[in-house]
């Protein structure tokens, strides 16, 4: 950040994320500040235009942590109102499906179809009537650390600062919020998270995080297609075998359908546009039968953290904690991550009022309150079905079968997670995919989908995706893997262009970015760098 005069704020605990793992955090700290008479007080930064406006999820809701929460949610009108009334499981041929029995972590008994944004807003009212004081628009973009390394907060970006770096007539410095503990909510591949873990070495006794991304669009189908309450997830087609991916269609609301496309991002086919699987897929007769006369209303995409229990990193640190996905409490078997954030979000916040309350550097009894719940025993149950998968699908239906039915979660072995970047294989060695063109109708083009996502980011401001060596997807990439960035992007933000002099040239469109963060992630050489953009910039999605 560059040094100009910033003024700052003092708050007890500064909570970087307005997604349910952070605006469960502030509830429950507020909750443990009233039990005791006393007053704390927490301040949330949301990097998006208004709470929910970042935030993307299937979501087949478990209320679970909820009814510990608010156990009077009901009547305080949360919108959980479409109630999974069936499951299936299918698994998919290019023109045929066959229904499998419904894995017991994917049975939606007592479950919500939600959005999972709306719950966000609900979250956020709740907590701003405890005192809670949230401001979207606001991104951390630095942390502040006392002379003894300790984190004592965050800073805001600069707003009004040109691509060029100068400072344009609108410009206003950031905000520094010192804290006595800070709670990065950010979700997955928080870039303030990944400074942490790096600086504080949280990775060293845990496997590599590995992802997915997931791309999401909801549609308005005719009311004689609508199952309302009925929950769908397929595997197998359009992936090949040795790819990790499947699907969701939840039906909801009024005639509302929510469908998305997971692939996991250890893929190794170079050729492989996760974008177009997700199209591919809904021309599926089991699929095109629900949308067919329908209209598409939103699009988005995120990445998402699928290495559970043995991916997770150290949670606590001097003056702060983890939570959420940005630490990685997704159960990928159940394809749930809402409950498992808030649950993180609610003992964060116990270990950390405990902090405050008695000076205490580091919130270090947050990690055994994890241990000693049952988020923790959810996720070591869980832990080996992802990782089962690393030698494909049929090993790993078989050993997800074996797992759940008879060793029950209890296996005396832990599967091992590796890195998704290394597992891309050179474009020599990998058959290129020929999608289908888009038809308009069922099937569309990225450019059209960023269009749905209400993605807006002021044009005249440095490129928050920063690359390291700015030679390597030319020199390095492109050779070698045909720079892959053009496809695993869900949102056509890069680009192979030819130059003036006739050479080939990496573009970056960063006003299409939809904050996925696929392109940290995947990246083969890690020389993409995702960093904030100006507060408010981004997707600013509806009912996600």
């Amino acid at each position: 950040m560059e040094n100009v005069q910033r003024e700052s704020m003092e708050v007890d605990v500064v909570i970087v994320g307005a997604g349910p793992s952070g605006l469960s955090a502030a509830i429950r700290l507020k909750q443990l500040a009233a039990e005791k008479g006393q007053d704390i007080h927490v301040t949330v930064l949301e990097k998006g235009s208004e709470v929910g406006a970042h935030l993307l999820s299937g979501a087949a809701f478990e209320p679970r942590a909820l009814n510990e929460l608010i156990p009077d949610w009901k009547e305080k009108g949360a919108p959980l109102n479409t109630p999974v009334t069936e499951d299936r499981f299918l698994f998919l041929t290019e023109k045929s499906s066959f229904k499998l029995p419904t894995p017991p972590q994917m049975h939606n008994d007592g479950n919500y179809i939600i959005s999972i944004g709306e719950l966000g807003k609900w979250l956020a009212e709740q907590a701003e009537a405890m005192g809670v004081e949230i401001y979207p628009g606001f991104a951390a973009a630095e942390i502040l650390y006392h002379e003894d390394g300790r984190v004592k907060g965050v800073a805001t970006g600069n707003m009004g600062v040109a691509a060029d770096g100068s400072h344009k007539d609108s410009f206003e410095p950031g905000l520094e919020l010192h804290a006595k503990q800070t709670i990065f909510a950010e979700g997955c591949r928080g870039h303030l998270s990944k400074m942490l873990m790096e600086k504080f070495d949280l990775r060293k006794d845990c496997d590599p995080q590995t992802y997915g991304i997931g791309v999401k669009e909801i549609w308005e189908i005719p009311a004689e297609q609508h199952k309302r309450g009925l929950a769908v997830h397929s595997v197998g087609w359009p992936m090949d075998s040795k790819t990790y991916g499947g699907s969701w269609m939840y039906h909801y609301g009024d005639n509302l359908v929510s469908i998305g496309f997971v692939v996991g991002l250890d893929y190794q086919n170079t050729y492989l546009h996760p974008f177009k699987e997700m199209q591919r897929f809904k021309t599926h007769p089991d699929i095109k039968k629900y949308l067919e006369g329908g209209k598409r209303i939103s699009y988005g995409a995120r990445a998402l953290s699928e290495g559970g229990y043995q991916s997770m990193p150290r949670l606590t640190f001097p003056g702060g904690v983890l939570v959420g996905d940005a630490a990685g409490f997704l159960n990928t078997p159940k394809i749930k991550g809402n409950h498992t954030a808030m649950k993180s979000g609610m003992l964060s916040a116990e270990a950390v009022f405990e902090a405050v309350a008695g000076d205490q550097a580091e919130a270090v009894s947050y990690t055994e309150k994890y241990k000693n719940s049952w988020l923790h025993e959810e996720l070591y149950t869980a832990r080996n079905i992802r990782p089962g998968f690393h030698k494909g699908l049929y090993a790993g239906l078989a050993y997800a079968g074996l797992d759940t039915y008879i060793l029950r979660g209890k296996a005396p072995w832990t599967f091992k997670n590796h890195a998704d970047h290394t597992q891309l294989k050179p474009a020599k060695d990998c058959t290129p995919i020929e999608y289908p063109k888009p038809d308009g109708v069922l099937t569309f083009d990225i450019l059209s989908s960023v269009f749905l996502s209400n993605t807006n980011h002021a044009e005249d401001q440095p490129c928050h995706l920063k690359l390291k060596d700015p030679s390597v997807p030319v020199q390095q990439n492109l050779p070698i893997y045909d720079e892959p960035a053009q496809r695993y992007c869900p949102a056509s933000v890069y680009e192979i262009i030819q130059g003036d002099d006739g050479q080939p040239k990496f573009q970056i469109n960063a006003q299409n970015c939809v904050h996925c963060k696929t392109c940290d992630i995947k990246d083969p050489a890690q020389n993409i760098n995702w960093t904030v953009p100006e507060g408010g910039g981004g997707p600013n999605y509806t009912g996600m």
